[in-house]
């Protein structure tokens, strides 16, 4: 099966104008999968990230298959990786790199295959593209190679800037979760305290029914909802008593810090941040602060936060209070549903009390 010269333009260029529309990481990553596949006429596609601290290649895109991870060496991926070497093979069965694993768990067999190795704008191996088996039982050319080794090229672009940025998302999310861990340290919190409020909170905004990508965020985020206490003096924040009238409002103005320190960034997790340090000690009733804000009126990232951020403070033993057992944690949310707390989210909560025992055991202080 070939094209001719024209047919080849026609099919580069349809297939380029589809990826440079679109945005999710998922979606042009399935997309080059499919354009390295149908250049060549091959029956799958895969392609491979190179893992170089854990020494694992693993499949980021795979046609027909669950995601597979093996050893970095391991297989004609791992040898075409390891070598920097493109691969033509049309005898697979008979090479012995081969690694027959993957067939006998899928029931597939793999008769032809390329594979090309992806390099970055440094020229390290990121990983690689892999074709499976021509149509029509035909075998892979050195054309095919060549057409193969210009969809490779074009892919490890996009893929070296997904990566890149997604590192860089995931470095904003460590610093996100460093901060409110410091903060938390400030004030004597337990050691998983923040990781149990982030838990929470995005099971609760699943149950609530926000989008995946918002239960996300809130994860992310949720960890910041105290970093304003690093702004109050030690003698209040760890005092081993109930604090005065006037010491309770010093106390107060940590949500207003936190939303000081956080809002100018231009950055969406910071922004997110922002809210949830803002508005996690307002009430259902409007008897919360800063602000008295009312129901619905409260950011629902500011609502979940509260909940959640309630219920592994009073289960924890802190410097001025021993842990409360459940029963009386049940009890005060049916006292305080639509006051306190959204009534909607408490009856989540209590119909999913499972859920966030097996997260609060998961993270147990030690």
């Amino acid at each position: 099966m070939k094209r001719n010269t024209d047919e080849l333009l026609t099919f580069i260029l349809d297939s380029i104008s589809k990826i440079a529309s679109l945005h999710n990481p998922d979606k042009l990553l399935m997309a080059l999968s499919e354009m390295s596949r149908d250049i060549v006429f091959a029956d799958r596609c895969s392609i491979w990230i190179l893992d170089k601290r854990k020494k694992k290649l693993w499949t980021r895109v795979a046609d027909g298959v669950k995601p597979i991870e093996m050893d970095e060496k391991v297989g004609l991926v791992g040898h075409a990786v390891e070598e920097n070497k493109s691969l033509v093979i049309n005898d697979v069965q008979g090479d012995k790199h081969f690694n027959s694993e993957i067939d006998k768990k899928t029931g597939y067999e793999t008769k032809t295959m390329m594979v090309i190795p992806m390099e970055n704008n440094h020229g390290e191996v990121m990983g690689a593209i892999q074709v499976i088996n021509k149509k029509e039982n035909e075998t892979f050319d050195e054309q095919d190679l060549k057409y193969l080794t210009l969809a490779a090229s074009y892919a490890a672009e996009s893929i070296s800037t997904i990566l890149l940025m997604e590192e860089i998302n995931q470095t904003q999310k460590e610093i996100i979760y460093r901060m409110g861990v410091t903060g938390e340290n400030r004030s004597k919190e337990t050691g998983f305290h923040v990781k149990r409020v982030a838990e929470y909170s995005w099971l609760l905004g699943k149950l609530y029914g926000l989008p995946l990508r918002e239960c996300n965020i809130l994860r992310d985020v949720s960890p910041m909802h105290d970093i304003g206490k690093i702004g109050i003096a030690d003698a209040i924040l760890n005092k081993p008593g109930r604090l005065t009238d006037e010491e309770m409002e010093v106390m107060k103005t940590h949500v207003q810090i936190g939303y000081d320190i956080l809002e100018s960034s231009e950055l969406p997790l910071l922004q997110a941040a922002s809210i949830v340090a803002h508005e996690h000690h307002e009430k259902y009733d409007g008897s919360g602060y800063p602000r008295g804000t009312i129901g619905e009126d409260i950011h629902i990232y500011g609502r979940i936060t509260a909940l959640a951020d309630v219920f592994d403070a009073l289960g924890s033993e802190r410097v001025y209070k021993k842990a409360w057992d459940d029963v009386r944690i049940f009890k005060l949310f049916e006292e305080e549903k639509g006051k306190h707390f959204d009534p909607k989210l408490i009856e989540l909560f209590m119909e999913n009390k499972e859920k966030f025992f097996a997260i609060r055991n998961e993270f147990t202080d030690v």
